[in-house]
This record gives structure tokens, C-alpha cells and sequence, in this order.
């Protein structure tokens, strides 16, 4: 009986001694350092309270580490921001989200508003002013990552206000990653720099989401969902729509673009000369996708070296005219789509114009001829074009080929009813489409 009351005894004093211990570890925990290398903004002057501006504060922190760079931690908390930072040589700016989250709390209630949780950054600077100067500006090798990114002052239920680019990418190796960017105005200058990467990004940029110009080495964009989990408020969003553009390709040395979405812009993907420098946009674009755009993919201008296009889904059915495709008579370069699929209820799939060559190979397209007009899916005005191996679902011509195109193949498609392929081209080869008629 002895010994039993000894070893229960024992037991009570060591779980009230862990009970204590957890008790006491709950009220006076202590974020524990990463390394020599990280520093907090809460020991240089940030409050985080979502009322101080705490711009001067993050900025001394940023520079603490000089040339070799490190790391500026800012804990969980609500930051605000009249002015812009700029994130030095090799300097990492880390918030507490280790992975892109999402804040649609003020389109649907009861889910998270932006600072319910983790560490988010309120910006209030240069409203009005969309040339001032960026948010942030990245430089050679330094990162911004885990935050939550908005501007507060914007309404959900009218046009917006303009504001300059929240992100501006420079130097050599800069990266976003793990970003939620919920409504910028004008979201990611991914321009004048070299093998930028920009990864896990997610928001409702209301004008532009991200610009590429004047790369001159292989830039990497990779899951970047573009949704309007801000605002579908009737008068913002038909503003949005008549005026976004969710990504912007210029000049660049090629890019590698995976993973990519858009909802509901005027153009989901445009592609054009460069205005900042020459040249214009070649690169591999793998798994992108654009809904509820007048125009999924607008090009005014390809490099000869060709848009290489795989696995797209496109989606029109908006706007004056809904097109998923539409090649401008500017363009001199080539574009490939490969397995992608292309419905609407839209006016027609393609037009294609210019002196460029454009080819879809293995492709499905439906939905097309929305009004019973009599509409080719692919309509073909100028330049050079490919078809094979593609599937037509609707009952309306497949592909229409003008006086002025210079070259056109139209081979081994399979159509539903007819084959319907109406050709005024004098140097073509139409052979072996099946109809289920």
C-alpha cells in the first residue's frame, strides 16, 4: 500500500510539474531566432498595430545587414505603410506564411479577412499617382515572401483608384514567392532584369497583373492565380473587365511560364512589341489558363523564335466581341498552340491576322458561332496557318481562309457534321478532315 501511494504521488507531482511547465511556456513564449542572419522589425521600431506607419522602421532593418544580405523577419501582425521600401543586395523580406494564403473574407463572410491572421501589409502610399514609385522594389538576389499584400483604401463597389506597381523586380535574380497580393491596381513590374522568379502568387490585380520587358536572360513565372476573390461588385468588376490585363509579355530572352490563371480581364495574356526596349516575346508557356476574358491570348507581336503554347484552357464569352485568340495584323513571329482546348459561348475561337505563321495542333474547340452567324471557329485573314489533328465539336464551319493568307494547312481534323471549310486561299492544302456526316 506504501509503495502505491509513493508512485502515485510521483505521478501527480510530475504532471502538475508539465502542466506548470506548459502553463508558464504559453504565457512567456519567445520567438526563438532563426540565426545570426535574422533580424525582426519589432527590435528597429515596427509596431505592427495596422496604425503606425511603419515604413521608416521596416527600411532600417532592411539595411542593417549592409552588402552581404540576410534575413528581415516581420512576426505575425498587421503592418501600415505610407511609403515605399526598397529590399537591398541579397536581403530576404519574410513574412510568417509559409505557403500563399487567401483572404476572401470581404467577399464571402465568415472566411479570413486580410490580418485576421499571419502577417499582412496595409499600403496607403502614392494613391493617385500609378507612375510613382513602386511599393517595394526587389534587387540582385534579394526575395519577398509569406505576406499578405492590401491596399485598404481601394472599394470593393466602384472604380478603382489608380496606384503604382506593388512589386518592382530589378537586378539579377530576384524572386516573390508565397504571396497573396489580394487587389493592386497594378500588381508585379517583372521588367529590366535578369532570371526573375515569381512563384505561388495569388490575388485580384485590378489593371495589371504581372509585365515582362526588357529580359535579356530566361525569366520563370509559376503558379500565378489570378481570381477575383476581392470584389465581383457589378460596377468594379465590368471595369476590371473592360480594362485588365492580367499578364503582359514584351521583350524577353525567353520565359518559362507554368501553372498560370486568370478570371474575368479584357485580355488574359497579351503578348506586343516592346515599348522599353526592341524586340518582342518568345517563350514556353505550359498549363496557363484564362476564363471569362474578352480575349484569352492577344498577340500584337511574337519573336521569330515563336510562342510555344501546351495544355491551355481558354475560355470567351464577354466583351463586344468574345475571341480567345486573337492575332494581331502586327505580328511577324510564330505561335504554336498544342493540346489545348478552347469553349466559350463565344463569337469564334480564333482570328488570325499579320505575316507570322500560327499553328494549333491536337486542340479541341466548341461553343463557337454563339449567335447562329455562320461563323468559322478559326478565322484566318493574313499571314501563315496550321491545322491538324483537331477536334471541331460544333455545328458551323471549322475554318475560314481569306484571299490574303500566304500559306495554309488544313489536315486531319475530325469534325461534328460537316466539314465545312471555307477556302479563298490560293497556296493551300486541305486533306483528310472527317465529319460525322
Amino acid at each position: 500500500m506504501q509503495r502505491t501511494t509513493i508512485f502515485s504521488t510521483a505521478i501527480l507531482l510530475l504532471v502538475s510539474g508539465f502542466c506548470y511547465s506548459q502553463n508558464k511556456k504559453n504565457v512567456d513564449i519567445q520567438a526563438y531566432p532563426e540565426s545570426p542572419d535574422v533580424v525582426s522589425v519589432l527590435n528597429f521600431g515596427a509596431k505592427g498595430d495596422g496604425k503606425t506607419d511603419d515604413t521608416q522602421a521596416f527600411q532600417k532593418a532592411l539595411d542593417s545587414f549592409g552588402i552581404k544580405g540576410g534575413t528581415v523577419y516581420a512576426p505575425r501582425g498587421v503592418y501600415s505603410f505610407a511609403g515605399s521600401l526598397n529590399i537591398p543586395q541579397a536581403v530576404t523580406l519574410k513574412g510568417s506564411f509559409e505557403s500563399v494564403p487567401s483572404h476572401n473574407g470581404i467577399r464571402n463572410a465568415g472566411l479570413p479577412k486580410p490580418g485576421d491572421d499571419g502577417t499582412t501589409f496595409l499600403i496607403t502610399g502614392n494613391k493617385g499617382a500609378e507612375d510613382g514609385a513602386p511599393f517595394i522594389t526587389l534587387n540582385t538576389n534579394s526575395t519577398l515572401r509569406g505576406v499578405v499584400m492590401y491596399w485598404p483604401l481601394q472599394n470593393p463597389e466602384t472604380i478603382p483608384d489608380a496606384y503604382p506597381w506593388g512589386i518592382a523586380m530589378r537586378g539579377k535574380n530576384p524572386a516573390i514567392l508565397d504571396i497573396e497580393m489580394l487587389n493592386p491596381y497594378n500588381a508585379i513590374d517583372a521588367s529590366k532584369n535578369e532570371r526573375a522568379l515569381i512563384r505561388n502568387i495569388s490575388g485580384q490585380p485590378l489593371r495589371r497583373g504581372i509585365f515582362v520587358d526588357g529580359i535579356y536572360d530566361i525569366g520563370r513565372i509559376e503558379n500565378v492565380h489570378w481570381n477575383p476573390w476581392w470584389s465581383m461588385k457589378p460596377v468594379l468588376f465590368k471595369w476590371q473587365k473592360e480594362n485588365g490585363e492580367a499578364f503582359i509579355f514584351e521583350r524577353t530572352d525567353w520565359h518559362y511560364v507554368v501553372n498560370t490563371f486568370c478570371y474575368g480581364y479584357k485580355v488574359g495574356y497579351k503578348f506586343g512589341a516592346s515599348s522599353g526596349s526592341s524586340g518582342a516575346c518568345n517563350g514556353n508557356f505550359l498549363g496557363i489558363g484564362a476564363d471569362a476574358c474578352f480575349n484569352s491570348v492577344l498577340v500584337e507581336q511574337s519573336a521569330s523564335f515563336g510562342l510555344l503554347i501546351t495544355n491551355g484552357e481558354f475560355v470567351a464569352m464577354d466583351g463586344p466581341d468574345p475571341t480567345m485568340v486573337v492575332v494581331s495584323k502586327s505580328n511577324r513571329g510564330g505561335v504554336r498552340f498544342v493540346n489545348c482546348a478552347f469553349w466559350g459561348p463565344c463569337n469564334q475561337n480564333a482570328k488570325i491576322d499579320g505575316r507570322g505563321t500560327v499553328g494549333f495542333s491536337d486542340c479541341i474547340f466548341v461553343q463557337w458561332d454563339r449567335n447562329k452567324e455562320n461563323r468559322a471557329s478559326i478565322q484566318v485573314n493574313g499571314g501563315s496557318v496550321s491545322v491538324r489533328g483537331c477536334d471541331f465539336g460544333s455545328i458551323a464551319p471549322q475554318v475560314f481562309i481569306g484571299e490574303n493568307v500566304s500559306r495554309a494547312i488544313v489536315s486531319e481534323n475530325m469534325v461534328h457534321g460537316k466539314v465545312n471549310i471555307i477556302n479563298n486561299g490560293k497556296n493551300t492544302y486541305i486533306q483528310g478532315n472527317l465529319g460525322t456526316e
